[in-house]
């Protein structure tokens, strides 16, 4: 009675060690390699992520390799030539994978040839189509400065520079990229350069129409900008905020689209984001009022977006005319 049991037994656990025992296709290139096998070489990553000039292995795994031929299947080679050039023969490596949200990803991928040594992030779709990459780290053996790059939950990209000067001074930099998937590139949005004193923020929605009534750039100094912009449809507009706020204890970003639910009065809303935010115009300034919490998007909880803005005169363009 009990023999349809135990031959049962004995399949499930023959099921189990072939299931088990499926090994990761090697991506040397010699077998074709779908997106799904590629992506299996790279490990999940949890944020927030960091990642340093010291943190490239002194000697690589051969089993780890990934042949150029496979990367460039899924990565473009105009990536990796604005970086090591058409007559380098650089070998690539798997640091990880970085969730991005409704099934979209980061890969990070190291790059090595006998005259450098290169960290890649990259951007693919949820449907694992690439998006966008650049070398977010790149070292040479004449490089003096020591650079750490840190992926946050917000997936804002933070690279940390230091150099130490002949005098025994260390001055330190500090630039932030994001992934604009609508120009397919990855944008710096804030660079303090090394040596600098200052912070420049640089606006990613600048060069977009500024027509309509409420269009313009809103803030109280230099590093805290309300920018909106005209929407691609009536009744919209599109914006971007960065603040900093209690002694940079409060600083983050917030970028979108918002909805006019009255003449004077817009909210952004979207899908799957806790942070509603609400816009409401004067002639003069915009006051900003969360309707939902956005604070983590501030880096705490406790942080909010609150506050009314006045709005700041447009710079007149140069008059290069010479004369009638």
């Amino acid at each position: 009675m009990r023999k349809p049991l135990y031959w049962s037994l004995i399949i499930a656990a023959v099921f189990l060690i072939a299931c088990g025992g499926k090994k990761k296709k090697k991506m040397t290139g010699d077998e074709a390699v779908n997106i799904e096998e590629f992506m299996e070489a790279y490990p999940t990553l949890s944020l927030p992520f960091v990642y340093g000039d010291t943190s490239f292995p002194a000697h690589e795994k051969d089993s780890l390799r990934i042949a150029p031929e496979v990367l460039h299947q899924f990565i473009p080679d105009s990536v990796t030539l604005k970086v090591f050039g058409p007559r380098s023969h650089p070998a690539y490596y798997p640091v990880g994978a970085v969730q991005a949200g409704k099934g979209a990803f980061y890969l990070l991928t190291r790059g090595i040839d006998r005259d450098r040594k290169v960290l890649l992030i990259t951007a693919h779709d949820q449907k694992k189509q690439f998006i966008a990459g650049f070398p977010v780290i790149k070292l040479t053996p004449n490089t003096n400065v020591s650079i750490s790059v840190t992926i946050d939950p917000r997936l804002n990209i933070n690279k940390d520079l230091t150099q130490k000067l002949p005098n025994g001074i260390e001055i330190s930099g500090h630039d932030v990229f994001v992934l604009n998937e609508a120009a397919k590139s990855f944008s710096l949005i804030m660079t303090d350069s090394l040596g600098d004193g200052f912070t420049e923020l640089i606006n990613p929605i600048d060069t977009l129409p500024r027509k309509q009534k409420y269009s313009g750039d809103y803030g109280d100094n230099k590093m805290n900008l309300i920018s909106i912009r005209d929407g691609q449809r009536e009744g919209r507009v599109r914006f971007f905020i960065h603040l900093e706020k209690n002694d940079k204890e409060c600083v983050g970003e917030l970028k979108g689209d918002a909805l006019f639910a009255s003449p004077t009065i817009a909210e952004y809303r979207q899908g799957g984001d806790p942070c509603v935010l609400r816009f409401i115009f004067e002639n003069d300034r915009v006051s900003l009022e969360e309707v939902e919490g956005c604070g983590s998007r501030l880096g705490a909880l406790q942080c909010s977006f609150n506050g009314e803005y006045l709005k700041k005169k447009e710079k007149k363009k140069a008059n290069t005319s010479h004369g009638k």
